[in-house]
């Protein structure tokens, strides 16, 4: 059965980085599927809204990296907050700075790199606010099928 959160799994790899299954659960069908419907809007963004600090190398460093660490930033804090084992606060710090890392310092790297005028504090909440939510989906541990029995069943017992 599918879980949220398998925080056996993490345990088990005895640290904070990210093991192989979790790459292999990135590599789900529908988490590549829901990650290339966002790289296209973000893509989309890029090339047709004109902003400054928008265009197609961010979309690709920062929607790439959101992929690839969201979900273990998601992951680590929950886990630390749920299970308060030894070294819970470093994880959160950890997951902390790997999602500022992706929200704003590559976003400063890269802009100050391009010469690029830069919008920082509205980047920040808004890219804080999707790479929270990307991680919040795709921490998922299970198939497309799975997650949406498992919405239902929230929603049906919300009502």
């Amino acid at each position: 059965m599918s879980t949220l959160i398998e925080p056996s799994s993490s345990k088990a790899s005895g640290g904070f980085l990210p093991d192989r299954a979790y790459l292999t659960e990135l590599a789900r069908p529908w988490k590549l599927l829901s990650f290339a419907i966002g790289m296209g809007w973000l893509l989309f963004g890029a090339l047709n809204y004109g902003i400054s600090d928008w265009d197609i190398g961010i979309s690709l460093l920062m929607g790439g990296l959101t992929y690839l660490s969201a979900p273990w930033s998601v992951g680590t804090i929950l886990a630390a907050v749920r299970y308060r084992s030894r070294g819970w606060f470093l994880g959160i710090a950890m997951a902390l700075f790997v999602a500022w890392i992706v929200v704003d310092g590559v976003y400063v790297l890269y802009h100050t790199i391009m010469g690029n005028q830069m919008f920082r504090i509205e980047n920040f909440f808004a890219s804080s606010a999707l790479y929270f939510l990307a991680g919040s989906i795709w921490l998922y541990h299970g198939s497309l099928r799975e997650f949406l029995v498992n919405v239902r069943r929230v929603f049906r017992s919300a009502v």
